[in-house]
């Protein structure tokens, strides 16, 4: 079910009035505080500092998982609808760093494309969350991998990060800080007790917001769509951070993390000394952001709109409004080589994203055509030319010389004429394949859409105007980003 009829069909809330309407409300009384000690501790830039007094009007708060250098565009495309909406109505753009997630397959990776070859670094992290992950032991390895940019100022800035979530959290204050862009690390030792009271109410009814869930789930299925969360019997929207995180399940009044139980004391206990060890899980995770964060606006992916579009429901039981829900920008990022390959099959970029080599086949198919149509003619010429020579000789038996040499010689000719053809023919496939084979590295790697892939931060150590680019930019929609 498309975002916009599920938004519809469920009266979720958005548009800028919507976001207008939620203005206002506090956060955390201590936000303001912690999250000023985490950004002086990272040495953000003044322009981050002076973005917490915004914090007063509201928040609009987009999220991402730790990935290296900034992980694929995609982030800061994100963080760009948050920033840009959040100047609209003067409020605070927020970027929550998923640093509680262990899904390390997801942020291991690291994809760059350098003179037309796709490189990838793939670090072996530990299954941990990325706030527990030392970017130490990985760091030689990302200066061999980056080369000459790992000197760069922001990238060198962002490589003396701790951690891996420390590590993202940089990048996005290097490139994205003259924006006013506030990083948030729920993992962070100056933020993680803010969840604390959160914590404890969840502790204190564990089934709570799984069954809000699941009659979530089952309105959602009702009216045709497939809800993506769903908690089986007994288990709870918090994970336990030991050896490893695992989901807590609750069952005959003790928690369980599948390895050893616990009562709710010693969950407490845990939850008092070190607060970061409990975490939420993806269904309570919009809200305890919320709960800390005086957000107005939530800026998605369509993925996340489903799963938030599930959550009303936890809202609800918090006493929380639902945030005013947008779908960030899609982007896309010309460079001068293939910006030209596009113009000169008048090929749209949406189209090959979304239709590929088939798109780009469409849009070329009159190149060799007419190659192929004159290889045809001349073929057809010369079994003509043949036929006529026996009509000839069935008249005039004398002719049967004069035309053998006529067409021998015709022929000859057009052998030749016709090898010129298939090297013409060849040299334009050839072209149109070095073409097509361009733009599946530049705009489908690994065919995916570019903004799954690439970090943003390539295109801005490449070129000084991309991050002007971004600035002006849609906010949401689609956006073409020409450098070069």
């Amino acid at each position: 079910m498309e975002p916009a009829l599920l938004a519809r069909m469920l009266d979720l809330p958005q548009g800028e009035e919507a976001l207008k309407a939620r203005l206002g409300r506090k956060g955390h009384p201590r936000l303001k505080e912690a999250l000023s000690a985490y950004l002086k501790r990272l040495s953000a830039p003044e322009e981050v500092l002076r973005s917490l007094e915004r914090l007063e009007v509201g928040a609009v708060v987009a999220g991402q998982q730790a990935g290296l250098l900034g992980g694929p565009a995609l982030t800061f495309y994100k963080a760009h609808t948050a920033l840009g909406l959040g100047q609209r109505v003067g409020a605070a753009g927020v970027f929550w760093i998923a640093s509680q997630d262990h899904d390390v397959e997801e942020v291991r990776h690291l994809h760059l494309l350098v003179e037309e070859e796709i490189r990838t670094l793939s670090l072996p992290l530990p299954p941990l969350p990325a706030g527990r992950i030392p970017l130490g032991p990985y760091r030689e390895a990302l200066l061999a991998f980056l080369g000459p940019w790992a000197r760069e100022a922001r990238v060198a800035y962002a490589l003396e990060a701790e951690t891996l979530a420390e590590f993202f959290a940089r990048v996005l204050l290097a490139f994205l800080g003259e924006r006013g862009l506030l990083p948030f690390d729920p993992m962070a030792e100056e933020l993680a007790p803010l969840f604390r009271e959160a914590l404890e109410r969840e502790l204190l009814d564990p089934l709570a917001s799984a069954e809000a869930i699941n009659r979530e789930a089952a309105r959602i299925r009702a009216l045709g769509g497939k809800p993506p969360l769903r908690r089986k019997p007994g288990a709870t929207n918090l994970f336990l951070e030991t050896d490893a995180r695992r989901l807590l399940l609750y069952q005959e009044g003790a928690f369980s993390d599948g390895v050893r139980r616990y009562t709710k004391k010693e969950l407490l206990e845990i939850l008092h000394t070190d607060p970061s060890r409990l975490t939420p899980a993806a269904g309570l995770r919009p809200v305890f952001q919320d709960l800390v964060l005086p957000t107005a606006g939530f800026v998605v992916g369509p993925n996340e709109f489903r799963y938030v579009a599930e959550l009303s429901g936890v809202y609800a039981l918090y006493g929380l409004p639902v945030p005013a829900l947008f779908l960030r920008v899609q982007g896309v990022v010309l460079e001068p080589p293939i910006r030209r390959i596009l113009e000169r099959y008048r090929l749209d970029p949406w189209a090959f994203l979304e239709g590929g080599e088939a798109a780009f086949l469409e849009a070329v198919e009159g190149e060799v055509e007419g190659f192929r149509e004159v290889e045809g003619e001349f073929s057809r010429l010369l079994r003509e030319v043949e036929a006529l020579g026996e009509r000839a000789r069935a008249l005039e038996p004398t002719l049967d010389r004069p035309f053998r040499r006529f067409r021998a010689r015709l022929q000859g000719e057009g052998e030749r004429l016709l090898r010129k053809l298939l090297r013409a023919r060849l040299a334009r496939e050839a072209l149109l394949q070095n073409h097509l084979e361009r733009l599946k590295r530049h705009l489908r790697p690994f065919g995916l859409p570019q903004e799954r892939v690439y970090p943003f931060a390539m295109y801005a150590l490449r070129h000084e105007e991309a991050l002007e680019r971004l600035e002006n930019a849609p906010l949401e929609g689609r956006a073409v980003l020409v450098l070069g």
